[in-house]
């Protein structure tokens, strides 16, 4: 499977930052994919939305024969890093291992200057601080200060992952707010945004009639009489 097989249009991109993760999440699970959430990374303080297409890195346990033949000079970590495109995010399966550094600020600086989108890894981030303050948005299992060889080899990149739980392969979409991360097959996207933000407006409408005091029995979720009042655009 190709890097670079998805392509999101401003509208979809667009959609897609307006959608929350919770109810991209709740709309997954309906059509029976439960494991889609990178579980135990947390967004470095002012990450913002994260919206973009998965590129994908990963790290074997470390072992000083093959750090010594991959992990030096250009390896699969400072390739992607390089090559990563315009609106698209890097995923790092480090093995859900926070205690060693799976990038730092010269490589978040590399991806932004390279317009990408953002970086998820349920690993380390050394240099938290000198991160978070380049303006990508990144999402990691904690900051730790020892270097990547510590725990890890990189060792390919663009082939499937396991991070934080969840298979992220190439060209899969990645949408992460406050809530968590979650991993958006690409053939399901335009279904999945258009059905979350459907939902979004029926959950604002019920929260606007709870706010004035209605009962939640019968109106969460909406009975046959709450549904006509809310399709024929009726106030509570």
């Amino acid at each position: 499977m190709g890097p670079r097989m998805t392509t999101l249009s401003p509208t979809l991109r667009a959609r897609l930052h307006e959608a929350p993760v919770a109810g991209l999440s709740a709309q997954l699970r309906k059509r029976g994919f439960e494991s889609i959430h990178i579980d135990g990374v947390h967004a470095l303080p002012g990450a913002g939305k994260l919206v973009g297409v998965a590129r994908t890195l990963r790290y074997v346990p470390h072992r000083p024969d093959l750090f010594a033949s991959h992990g030096g000079g250009q390896n699969a970590q400072k390739r992607l890093f390089d090559a990563v495109e315009p609106g698209e995010v890097i995923v790092i399966e480090a093995r859900g291992l926070a205690t060693s550094g799976t990038l730092g600020d010269i490589l978040a600086l590399r991806a932004h200057a390279r317009d990408a989108a953002g970086i998820v890894t349920d690993g380390g981030v050394r240099d938290h601080d000198a991160v978070a303050a380049v303006g990508l948005p990144v999402f990691a299992a904690g900051a730790h200060p020892a270097v990547l060889g510590r725990l890890h080899v990189p060792w390919e990149h663009d082939v499937a992952v396991a991070c934080g739980g969840a298979t992220v392969v190439p060209g899969d979409v990645i949408v992460g707010d406050t809530d968590g991360v979650v991993v958006i097959p690409a053939a399901l996207v335009e279904e999945v945004v258009e059905a979350a933000l459907a939902q979004e407006a029926e959950d604002a409408w019920i929260a606007e009639r709870v706010a004035e005091g209605a009962a939640l029995d019968g109106l969460f979720p909406m009975n046959r009489e709450w549904r006509e009042r809310y399709e024929n655009g009726l106030d509570g």
